[in-house]
């Protein structure tokens, strides 16, 4: 199979056990300013988890687009990649361990076909607070496995709660041990520098987990016990490139369909590189089409930090838009890549005559030019030769951030309510600028994007020039008035379909289920969302634009701010 076929088997295969297909989250989640992407599949299901309704029942499966900035360093070997697919399937207090394994062994042996004897499982090996999970691997056993195909493992490897292992759990945090499926290369000989013997969790290669079902069955108890949750669910999640790895027999992620193609053009002699520069255009291609940009800070930084680290293993920057033609859609993308590559290369060339000027190079000198002219450390460190410290320029980088921090309060006072209270706020008040903006410019008004953070909120809309002052006036005016006049915020489940004949409102870019959750603020704001939102606007308090500028053609941004934090004469 293909990595496409791959995908729809497994949606088509939980669907036969009653699972509803969910769409995936939006890569850059659209209400969590406590993470830059979506990096998990669970990520847009955490209150469901948690015990909320869902409103498409409590067996749920979908295939959702992830990226994980941590292991941008990590690429560069046969299996690591930045962005990927997460495949995961989901039961919300329904069935439990007996039917996941037995389902997921099904799919992989008679729907992916892969060999039995070339598969092994791992299982928590229990420890003084928690029990060995002896449930998992007797099922294990009854579905066919042999002993030797189950290993255990202690909680460092087969365990999940947010804080991590067991002992490092607080009082009332839910968890659950683990049970990890693992395909074997055996073209791949075990390379004794990494251990006498290899085993499922060895480092040598010739293992590769190729998906994980947690079992969220215990809530830690103030006397450090552990008891059994009434309500258990689970969460699978496995990566379709590993998945399409080893239906494919191939150990090196790169050499199957996913990259295969692009790898084949060997845009340099060096393999390592040629995976990294496809990694990181294949990401970069997917950012884009989300409607992040290149800059400098989150989502835009990243995005520039994977294009500038593809473009320096080239000998001509200028060459990676040779490769974008391997993706679809392409034009968007093509147009951003020539944009940010035309002006790396100047940044590039600027740069290391500042380098080749200096006597020493240190992190410091490292870190104003990439102040200077937006050179990543990786970039700095390659005309070194690595010579340089990456932590101690990280640290120079937090530095920095915490005096623009700093210089910031003055706009935002502390201490007047916790992060989920204010953005809970800013959720409805989006709405409301959203509904205000179209009453006061027009109904060609749509967004086109948000970002909530503790600070503030940030909304983009199609509009084709600036507003005046007098409409920025109206604008908060009408917000101020809704909030006042203390409308209820109600939640209903609808049809999509449904929902939007009567007129609510949908972001375009977000996939929506069909059923869906609708926000309506008395007879102002109808729409689609996610939430969460106050229940009536006088909650808000009031709010204050505080700016607006100009995103391109045709678009532009607001930011607004809490009257409860709002100092004047501050800049968002």
């Amino acid at each position: 199979m293909d990595s496409r076929e791959i995908a729809e088997s497994y949606l088509s295969f939980f669907k036969k056990q009653g699972h509803a297909v969910i769409p995936p989250a939006p890569l850059v989640p659209p209400d969590d300013p406590t993470t830059l992407f979506t990096s998990s599949g669970m990520q847009q299901l955490v209150p469901y988890l948690k015990g909320e309704i869902h409103p498409m029942g409590k067996r749920l499966v979908d295939a959702q687009p992830c990226f994980r900035a941590e292991d941008i360093d990590e690429v560069g070997d046969n299996r690591h990649t930045t962005f990927f697919t997460m495949l995961g399937n989901w039961s919300l207090g329904d069935y439990f361990k007996t039917e996941q394994l037995a389902w997921f062994w099904q799919w992989l042996t008679e729907e992916l076909k892969l060999p039995k004897d070339r598969l092994a499982v791992t299982v928590f090996e229990g420890n003084q607070d928690v029990k060995k999970d002896e449930t998992s691997a007797k099922i294990w056993q009854a579905l066919g496995l042999t002993k030797e195909q189950i290993w255990y493992y202690p909680a460092q490897k087969n365990w999940w709660s947010r804080a991590g292992e067991p002992e490092k759990m607080p009082a009332g945090e839910i968890g659950g041990p683990d049970s990890e499926v693992f395909f074997e290369f055996t073209q791949v000989k075990h390379d004794p520098k990494f251990g006498k013997t290899c085993h499922p969790n060895c480092d040598c290669g010739r293992w590769l987990e190729i998906g994980n079902s947690v079992f969220m069955e215990y809530e830690k108890q103030a006397d450090a016990s552990f008891k059994p949750l009434p309500k258990q669910n689970v969460d699978f999640g496995g990566g379709l490139e590993r998945l399409t790895a080893a239906s494919q027999n191939q150990p090196d992620i790169f050499q199957t369909d996913i990259f295969r193609e692009l790898m084949k053009a060997e845009p340099t002699k060096n393999l390592s590189d040629n995976r990294l520069i496809a990694d990181h255009l294949r990401a970069s291609v997917a950012m884009i089409n989300e409607g992040i940009s290149p800059g400098n800070k989150k989502q835009g930084y990243i995005l520039r930090r994977l294009i500038r680290r593809a473009a320096i293993k080239l000998a001509d920057p200028k060459n990676l838009t040779d490769f974008i033609k391997y993706f679809q859609p392409q034009t968007e993308a093509a147009a951003v890549l020539n944009d940010e590559i035309k002006k790396f290369s100047t940044s590039l060339a600027i740069g290391k005559k500042v380098l080749s000027r200096a006597k020493t190079i240190d992190e410091a000198l490292a870190f104003d030019i990439f102040q200077s002219y937006g050179l990543p450390f990786e970039v700095i460190a390659a005309v070194t030769q690595g010579k340089l410290n990456r932590a101690k320029f990280e640290a120079l980088l937090e530095q920095h951030s915490q005096k623009s921090r700093t210089a910031s309060t003055g706009m935002f006072k502390g201490g007047l309510a916790d992060q989920s209270e204010i953005t809970t706020k800013y959720h409805t008040a989006t709405h409301l600028l959203q509904a205000a903006l179209r009453q006061v410019l027009g109904q060609h008004v749509r967004q086109e994007g948000s970002n909530i953070t503790a600070d503030r909120l940030r909304f983009d809309f199609a509009h084709p020039q600036a507003l005046s002052e007098a409409e920025m006036q109206r604008v908060e005016e009408l917000m101020n008035a809704k909030i006042t006049a203390n409308l209820p915020v109600v939640k209903t489940i609808e049809a999509k379909d449904t929902a939007l004949k009567s007129g609510a409102m949908a972001f375009f870019r977000e996939n929506y289920p069909n059923k869906v959750s609708v926000y309506t603020i008395g007879d102002f704001s109808k729409e689609l969302c996610g939430g969460p939102h106050v229940g009536s606007t006088a909650a808000i308090g009031g709010v204050k634009l505080v700016k607006q500028e100009s995103i391109g053609a045709g678009k532009r941004r607001i930011y607004a701010v809490l009257k409860e934090i709002y100092q004047p004469g501050a800049e968002t």
